[in-house]
């Protein structure tokens, strides 16, 4: 198959390696200087080069931000056949573009980035499918998916941003409040260390995939459960109510068994 990724950045790279040994595979991004390691592909920094190469599947990988003006600056270089998708952290507006673009689409989310996973060995990682789209495209994504040793759910549209806005916001928004009070230790606790490793490791990645989850039309309501939780628990350490302090703690311990 011939496959165009658009965007060299790391997961542009991480498909390009993936794809590139047993498919036809290009990659095109506007900074050549970005396409500089790029290993067993074709190059593009012109949409003339894209027109020639009559891509059969393109993977948009740029960050959310541009997502659909690539797309836009895209289409009209594609045969009329060419499958669409995309791996965004955060679907917002595309099921619309897709319903208006009039060609065939497949939307998935490999939920995992170059910080935290191993891209080498992936088992136990997670991705999602969305349900929506080409039946062809979702059967290519769940099979490359599945290769690589992933743990693949299937959502609507609708179903993965309220996913993703608990999944991750919650996390996200608590790793910024505890490296907004945090200071310099000399002698750091086990515990200390592992959030200060966490926080680093969120605070390291690129801040459009960051503003991405944070702005996602349902995070403001996770945000809120961490501020209603807050207020409750200053109020117990506050009054130091013993008793209130041991249901609480038993609460959260249910909510993390497995």
């Amino acid at each position: 198959m011939r496959i165009l990724i658009l965007g060299a950045g790391k997961m542009g790279s991480f498909f390009v390696d993936l794809l590139s040994f047993e498919h036809e595979t290009a990659v095109f991004d506007i900074d050549p200087k970005r396409l500089r390691f790029m290993y067993n592909t074709l190059r593009f920094t012109s949409l003339d080069e894209v027109e020639d190469f009559r891509p059969e599947l393109v993977i948009n990988a740029v960050t959310l931000k541009y997502t659909l003006d690539v797309f836009r600056s895209v289409i009209p270089h594609l045969p009329p056949d060419c499958i669409l998708s995309d791996i965004a952290s955060v679907k917002t507006g595309l099921q619309e573009f897709y319903a208006q673009c009039g060609m065939r689409y497949v939307s998935t989310h490999p939920m995992f980035g170059p910080t935290f996973a191993n891209l080498g060995a992936l088992t136990g990682e997670n991705a999602i499918v969305i349900t929506e789209g080409d039946y062809m495209g979702r059967i290519f994504f769940r099979d490359l998916y599945s290769r690589l040793g992933l743990h693949i759910s299937e959502y609507t549209f609708d179903e993965h941003d309220e996913t993703v806005a608990y999944s991750l916001s919650i996390p996200f928004v608590s790793t910024f409040v505890f490296s907004a009070v945090m200071k310099h230790q000399d002698a750091p606790g086990t515990t200390f260390k592992r959030h200060l490793k966490i926080a680093r490791g969120v605070l390291g990645e690129d801040d459009c995939l960051l503003r991405e989850i944070l702005f996602n039309p349902r995070t403001g309501q996770q945000v809120a459960k961490i501020r209603d939780e807050l207020k409750l628990l200053l109020e117990i350490i506050d009054q130091k109510d013993e008793e209130a302090l041991n249901g609480y703690l038993c609460r959260i311990r249910q909510n993390i068994r497995s």
